[in-house]
Order: structure tokens, then sequence, then C-alpha cells
């Protein structure tokens, strides 16, 4: 269903909508075999593109980052320039290796506030390389840590290989220079009181020198990644960390909590600047709290942040130092007589992104995908339907709190397409260009378009075809409107779209699918 006017300003107009991909299965890292049960460690719990595309890291709940290395590219013969290119034609699918891993968090226990801090990575966030270094922060509820990942030569050093035994009698070394004494040393306690074969300082050889004798020289350059903490952000907040985000100075980054909003420079870990504060002096008059933040990925200035009340606030940090007044609001007004006891709990935004350009927030609540021009404050620009078919199951999903998953989304490179995630480890593609029909909806699995039937993207606005769909779901309880069981243990929360090329990471609880189109 197209939200109010201005759609037609999505990119792509000019040459009318794209025609959909056809996505195919790449690569899948810790692939379950049938039965096997997944540990709750092992669980993928963040994953993020770096801003080349060519890095990969994703966090679990047992505090570990992991990361993964492009290796298609390196036998292409096309330039850096040519590979940004989101036109650029690949040859065959994206190829990624493990790279390596280290433990970023570990379990905490706040003695304060008898509080155990889980070990679980929220959100991971790439820095810019240097000196052909990888920089990352990564955090969990309390706590944001800046690593970096640089390979380190290892050299290996052949020793002396003389062997005292061996050469007394061989013409190399005279035996009176070989001792088996006590080693002397004039410290207190230097050496422990045992005996040392040492070679005394006269050493002489006969005439033809010595075959045994060898100096020390390095013998290989062995590399080995090491992942270094730089710098331990801490005891900022007190409320969970739900988001972090780079600013595109390169110099600072916020952390947002259910509170409030802290700013901080990359190189100062023990100082931070509240920039918003959404507490009320009485707790009791609560009413939302903030669910996602991001900064603008060119204006150093400007971030948004979303709330539980289906909210977006667009704040500039030239105004004032506490930004608690906003300069823009993005909310859409509800229709008269459609409120329920469920309706503020689906409104809530669970994650919120901006496009590459700055130009539009695509923000994800439990049942639609919604993309906002910044410019137009009236409504969105478009709304997906993500899985509609489960709004007559509201209740059991309250019953079974899935009703309070939160979905992550994300936007192509080229501003063309959305992804989000849903039940059963499906995920929808949808194209947001003005015109697009695109609605693909994909299982995170070898086979990705199985059983798949076309459903509607965005059904319009009478009523009777949103009750088709709702009674399509009636109709066959258990099943959803690709013909599956429903499966709510199983869900997509966790993905991330290549920042130049149409590919897409996702996660499936421990396992890493990867697709391309």
């Amino acid at each position: 269903m197209n939200g109010g006017d201005g759609g037609e300003e999505v990119a792509g107009a000019a040459a009318g909508p794209p025609p959909p991909l056809e996505w195919k299965f790449s690569q899948v890292f810790g692939e379950r075999t049938a039965g096997e049960e997944v540990q709750e460690v092992d669980i993928i719990s963040a994953i993020e593109f770096d801003k080349t595309g060519d890095h990969l890291a994703t966090g679990d709940r047992g505090g570990r980052v992991v990361l993964f290395e492009r290796t298609d590219r390196k036998e292409d013969g096309g330039s850096r320039r040519d590979l940004e290119r989101t036109d650029y034609p690949i040859s065959r699918h994206p190829e990624f290796r493990y790279k390596t891993e280290f433990q970023s968090h570990e379990p905490e226990f706040d003695y304060l506030k008898s509080l155990e801090i889980e070990e679980k990575i929220n959100k991971i966030r790439w820095c810019q390389m240097a000196n052909g270094a990888l920089f990352l922060l990564s955090t969990n509820d309390k706590t944001i840590k800046f690593w970096k990942v640089q390979e380190k030569k290892v050299k290996k050093i052949s020793e002396m290989n003389v062997d005292p035994s061996k050469a007394v009698g061989n013409g190399c070394i005279p035996s009176s220079s070989v001792s088996s004494t006590p080693r002397p040393y004039a410290a207190n306690g230097g050496y422990p009181d045992k005996s040392y074969n040492y070679l005394s300082n006269d050493l002489s050889f006969q005439p033809g020198g010595s075959q045994s004798l060898r100096l020390p020289m390095v013998t290989s350059h062995e590399t080995s990644l090491v992942a270094r903490c730089r710098r331990v952000y801490a005891h900022a907040h007190d409320y969970h960390i739900n988001s972090i985000s780079n600013n595109s100075d390169g110099e600072t980054f916020i952390s947002a909590d259910d509170l409030r909003i802290n700013l901080w420079n990359l190189e100062i870990s023990n100082q931070s600047f509240n920039i918003v504060d959404v507490k009320p002096t009485n707790m009791e008059d609560l009413t939302e709290v903030i669910t996602s933040a991001e900064f603008h990925p060119t204006h150093c200035n400007t971030l948004a942040y979303s709330s539980s009340k289906g909210s977006i606030r667009l704040i500039d940090l030239r105004q004032s130092a506490l930004c608690d007044t906003h300069a823009k609001l993005f909310e859409e007004q509800e229709a008269p007589g459609s409120r329920s006891f469920f309706t503020e709990i689906i409104a809530s935004i669970s994650d919120i992104k901006f496009a590459k350009d700055g130009r539009f927030i695509l923000s994800r609540d439990y049942m639609t995908l919604k993309l906002w021009d910044i410019n137009m404050d009236s409504g969105p620009v478009s709304t997906f339907q993500v899985h509609e078919y489960l709004r007559p199951k509201l209740c059991d999903l309250y019953e079974n709190d899935s009703i309070f998953d939160k979905f992550e989304c994300c936007l192509s490179g080229d501003g063309q397409r959305v992804s989000t995630g849903s039940y059963s480890n499906l995920f929808r593609v949808f194209g947001c260009s003005a015109g697009s029909s695109e609605a693909t909806s994909l299982e995170a699995s070898k086979n990705p378009m199985r059983k798949q039937v076309p459903t509607p993207s965005r059904p319009s606005r009478s009523l009777g075809s949103i009750t088709r769909v709702v009674r399509r779901g009636a109709e066959s309880p258990g099943v959803d409107a690709n013909g599956n069981s429903f499966d709510f243990t199983t869900k997509l929360l966790h993905l991330a779209w290549h920042p130049s090329e149409n590919s897409i990471a996702c996660a499936a609880a421990n396992s890493l699918y990867m697709y391309y189109a």
C-alpha cells in the first residue's frame, strides 16, 4: 500500500521499477545437521558488513565476535573503483571465508544492583580501517569495547645448533672449554642451584672452521591475526544498551539505552556526553522508551532515534547540547476505530536504518516495514506488510512473548529494495521504487525459493482485500501465507545487506546464510 503523496520520489522512479530479483543460495557457515541441538551461546545475535563489503562480522550470545573475509574479488581483474560500482557485473557469486574470532565480552555481575550482565553481543559496528588493521565496536547490555584486528608477523629464529657433548673431540671446541658446574651468577639467587653446560669465553676452532656452529637466522615469517581490545567504554548506562552507531566524522559514536543516548569520542573511554534523556522525574509517568538510534550517514550533526510508541525523531546536534527537543517527528496517525489491546505493542519500532544517501529512513515495527522521506513528516512514503497473516494470532503471540521479538531491517545500497525477517526462518525482500510490486519470500536454507507462493506485497486500502488476507490465514489454522506451518521458535531476527551489491547475509539460530541475486 502506498502511503500518501511523495512515493514517486523514491529512488529509481524515472526509469520505472526494476524487475524482481531472483535470489540464489551462496554459502552457509555453521550449518546444523538434522536433529542437532543448538547451544544457546552459539545463536547469532548481530550481523554487520563493513563499508567496503569485503568484511563481515557476526556476534553471538556467548560474547564471541567472528570475522569473515571476502575471497572471490582477489582474482578479479576489476579495479577498486569498478568493484565499488553498484552496476559492476558479478562474474560469480560472492564468496567469504572464515578469518578469525575472539571473545569480546564475558558474563559479569553487578553487585550493587544484584544484576547479572549477559555476555551476549547486542550490536557490532565497523570503524574506519587504518594501516591495514580492522577496527570495530561491539557491545553487550552495559559495556562497549573498541577492537583492533591486525595481522602480526611471527618471526621464527633458528637457534645456534651447538651441542657441547657432540662438539667435544670433533675438533670444534676444546674439551677444556666445556664445563658442567653450577653456573656462576653474582646476584642474589639469580639462577637456581643446578648444573648447566655452558661455553667458556675462550672459544677456538681448528683450521677449516666449524661445521656444527651456525649464527641465529630468521627462518620464516608466519602471519597470525591478533585481536586487541583498545578501549572499554563502561559505566555510562543504567539501562540495557540497544544501539551503537558511528558518526561520519570518524571520531565520535553514540550509544543508546531505553531512556538515554550518550555521545562518545573514540579516543576517550572514561567520559561521555548525555545528549538525549527521556527519563521522567517520576518513573510512573513513563510512557515510551528509546528502541533504536542511528547517525545520519553523511551529516555528522544529524541522528535519528525511534520509540516504543512507533515514532521517529530526527535531532540536530547544532541546536543545543541536550537534544530533548527534536527537529522533526515522523509518526503515522492511527485510523479511527482501529485501536485494540495490541495496538501499542505492535507499533513499537524495533529497528531503524538510514538509506545510503541519507534521504530515507527505514523502520521495522512488529507487523510492517515503513519507508520515510526525511523531507516529508506527514507519513511514510511506503508501507510493506511483512506477515499480515499473523494478525489473527496476536493473542497466541502475546502469550508466548513472540510479540516482543525485535526484528531488524536493511536497505540495498542503491536504495531500490528493503528486507526484513519473519518466522519459520523466512525473510522478505520488497521493491521500494514507485510502481514496484516486488515482494519475495525467502527461506534461510540452501533452497531459499522452496514452497513460496506469491503474496501481495501491499494490500490496497480497501477493506475487502485485507479481510481476504486475514481469512486465508484463518481458514487453515497453523498455516502461514506461504503454505508453511507456523513455527514461532525459528525466527530470522538479524540480517544485513551488502553495501554495493545484491547480496544478503542472515542468521538462522547459529547458522549464517548468504544469498546473492
